[in-house]
């Protein structure tokens, strides 16, 4: 591996932790300042290493540079604030950083700069966008196309939830008990959007969406490094992610269109994140509990197994009934009518869908699409091209096209 794929790879690894540590001792106000030190030692160690080689310890060598680059910058600005206001408004603050490379203090400092990050006065976009940048280490470019935005609009998103952070005062720390378990859900929330971005099929290259739910992965998991957020809500979620991205590779056909559930070849399925679902849906069953992510996870737990399983679709359904008690919206109810159509027929399911008041989109008529395939094909064909008037991806488009393929 040469120099500049080695200090990619660690700036992957690292820079969100060094920010999480430097702020950790020099407070959130010093947010700014610790991602500016944290680049610049990442050129300085892209020069370095060039000229004399990678250190034996690199880790330590760059933690040890952005350290005093911290200290320096800290000092510099004391005697800038020293100068022009008569009382520094951080003497609480150590007059020099002096820290060793300690795991648990650095999984410390991330998971405090989690609870941070979704604290609730900034807006949920900005939460996630802040721990896209923060925490994941993704570019302003990166983050822009997320949201399929521009970048000087996540710019003035990040800068104002920055100022929002300054404003109240918040510091790095964890929240207090009374609050713990807002903030977790609050946590958890966030990681949810961040996962689903990447896993649905709006636009996003790639890699960004498998790197966006990898991250959501690596971070959900890192909450668990500590007894006070261990909960079976995290265990529930962490399934559901590791079940939803085991069918990641399987979504998506040689064209990049989207493939239906009921196409995807098993081969495709990652087992390693199965068994890693599965190991998570056990740690949350010994504390179940009714909550979005319970009922989620479940319905992954079920779409692991093969057609034919005995009570899987019927399953399925009810679960989606149990899920619209806690949120409802036209998708779920969709989802819960696809799976009446799996267990009990497409007579039922029409029958169901019939007594919904639904908002006609590419989705609904997708659905009376498939729900007539065997019992009218032409009428089929009729919703399926009704569901193309509203599509929005070419993705979208050619897995329509493909099941209409399948009525001729």
């Amino acid at each position: 591996m040469d120099i500049s794929n080695r200090i990619a790879g660690l700036y992957k690894t690292e820079a969100s932790k060094m920010i999480s540590v430097l702020c950790k001792y020099y407070g959130i106000q010093f947010l700014d300042n610790a991602e500016e030190i944290v680049n610049d030692t990442f050129l300085t160690a892209s020069e370095d290493w060039v000229k004399k080689g990678i250190p034996n310890n690199p880790i330590p060598w760059l933690y040890s540079v952005a350290k005093n680059k911290a200290n320096n910058r800290y000092k510099r600005d004391k005697i800038h604030h020293q100068k022009v206001i008569d009382h520094y408004l951080q003497e609480t603050v150590s007059s020099e950083m002096d820290f060793d490379i300690v795991m648990e203090e650095v999984i410390d400092s991330q998971l405090m700069m989690m609870f941070v990050l979704s604290h609730p006065s900034i807006p949920m976009e900005s939460q996630i966008g802040l721990a896209l940048r923060i925490l994941c280490g993704f570019t302003i470019d990166e983050i822009a196309k997320t949201f399929l935005t521009n970048k000087e609009t996540i710019s003035k998103r990040l800068y104002r939830a920055k100022e929002v952070l300054r404003e109240n005062g918040i510091s790095l720390e964890y929240p207090t008990s009374d609050e713990f378990q807002n903030r977790l859900q609050s946590v958890l929330r966030t990681l949810y959007l961040i996962f689903n971005k990447g896993y649905s099929m709006e636009g996003l290259e790639t890699e960004i969406r498998r790197s966006l739910c990898l991250e959501s992965i690596h971070l959900c998991s890192l909450l668990l490094e500590t007894k006070i957020s261990i909960h079976s809500d995290v265990y529930a979620l962490l399934s559901l992610f590791c079940f939803q991205y085991s069918r990641f590779d399987a979504r998506l056909g040689e064209e990049g269109e989207m493939i239906l559930y009921e196409d995807q070849k098993r081969e495709f399925w990652n087992l390693e994140f199965i068994q890693k679902g599965k190991y998570f849906y056990h740690l949350m069953s010994q504390n179940p509990m009714f909550s979005k992510f319970h009922l989620e996870a479940n319905i992954a737990f079920w779409h692991s197994f093969p057609e034919g399983t005995n009570g899987k679709w019927q399953s399925i359904c009810e679960l989606y009934s149990a899920l619209l008690f806690i949120e409802s919206s036209s998708l779920i109810q969709l989802n819960r009518i696809y799976a009446v159509y799996k267990a009990y027929g497409n007579k039922e399911a029409i029958e169901e869908l019939g007594k919904l008041a639904l908002p006609k989109s590419s989705y609904y008529y997708s659905l009376l699409g498939e729900l007539y395939s065997e019992l009218d094909p032409l009428q089929s064909k009729e919703y399926f091209m009704e569901a193309i008037s509203y599509v929005t991806s070419s993705q979208e488009m050619n897995s329509i096209q493909n099941r209409m393929k399948k009525l001729l």
